[in-house]
């Protein structure tokens, strides 16, 4: 596996990988009406380009496939941290994360979901607080959490 700095080139297949994954993965803890507003299909690849161009973002290739991806802003927040289903439980995400950590000094916030706070946890994360975000009047649990360094 190789892990590399993004490029515009790899946005529109990070879209993809974001909603194959939220309706995939998140799908055993998430109802369907919640997944759908949560990736809804319909990515604006300029805003997405944007965010990762101002955030330190990476992908993780696996025999030239792009596995997984992820961004830090330079105040910690890890922003995203999403690995396609066909790649999970390979290491992928502790290896994209490790490098995201390492991007940045003092503390790590990110939101996790349901389904990526026990991965989260194992990483020495505490939650600080659940709750509620709202999307086009839909709501999806998540968690504040927090590695203290």
């Amino acid at each position: 596996m190789e892990i590399r700095k993004y490029k515009q080139s790899d946005c529109r297949i990070l879209t993809e990988l974001f909603y194959h994954t939220v309706h995939t993965v998140n799908a055993k803890d998430y109802t369907k009406e919640q997944l759908d507003v949560w990736a809804d299909g319909k990515a604006d690849l300029k805003k997405w380009n944007q965010s990762f161009q101002e955030h330190y973002s990476i992908v993780a290739v696996e025999n030239e496939t792009i596995a997984g991806f992820g961004d830090i802003d330079l105040t910690g927040y890890l922003d995203h941290l999403f690995v396609h289903a066909d790649y999970q439980r390979k290491g992928i995400a502790a290896a994209i994360c490790d490098q995201l950590e390492q991007a940045v000094q003092g503390n790590i916030t990110t939101h996790a979901s349901i389904t990526a706070k026990p991965f989260f946890e194992k990483r020495g994360y505490r939650v600080l607080k659940e709750q509620q975000v709202e999307r086009q009047g839909i709501f999806l649990t998540n968690y504040v959490m927090v590695k203290e360094r």
